[in-house]
């Protein structure tokens, strides 16, 4: 029996329900999947608050429920797009089939002979990292855009915290 390995990437700034939504409907389809965390290097600013590390436990600990295996895998940014796929394929498992919706996170993989397979989308009225990030910003009720898990690990980090004194200097 082939085991079908799938890849999903996102830069889970942070992680939330729309992510494990997509995440539970490829879950639906392949045996195990890799979750790449991109953006890997960046952290500590408005857009990006959270290390690679917290994200990896976000993810982890989000997933734990599943009845598939999972491999979070962080990926640093390349800024070369010709060679990010191959990039991607050097630091994650070999993974049969990518998940996206992003116009050039597609077109790179499918240039590459990557099967790529689009995904729903889920409430991006409200499961938006930036949305989420805002309302941790503004100190209001983000908890329910977020899994339980993800939300343990950003009051273990002191996240909200992080992300409001850093917005007092960031220009976003």
């Amino acid at each position: 029996m082939t085991t079908e390995r799938g890849f999903f990437i996102g830069r889970f700034q942070p992680v939330h329900d729309g992510h494990l939504q997509l995440i539970e409907q490829i879950a639906g389809e392949v045996d195990e999947l890799v979750v790449g965390i991109g953006s890997a290097g960046d952290s500590h600013s408005v857009g990006d608050p959270f290390t690679a590390g917290e994200r990896v436990m976000m993810v982890t600990k989000s997933l734990e429920s599943l009845s598939i295996t999972t491999y979070a895998v962080p990926i640093e940014d390349l800024n070369r797009n010709a060679v990010w796929v191959s990039h991607v394929q050097s630091m994650a498992p070999r993974f049969d089939v990518a998940y996206s919706n992003n116009p050039l996170v597609v077109q790179l993989f499918t240039e590459a002979g990557v099967e790529v397979r689009s995904t729903g989308l889920y409430d991006r009225d409200h499961l938006k990292g930036s949305k989420i990030r805002q309302l941790m910003i503004d100190g209001d009720d983000w908890r329910q855009y977020v899994p339980a898990a993800v939300e343990d690990v950003i009051e273990e980090i002191r996240g909200v915290e992080r992300l409001r004194q850093v917005a007092e200097h960031d220009d976003f």
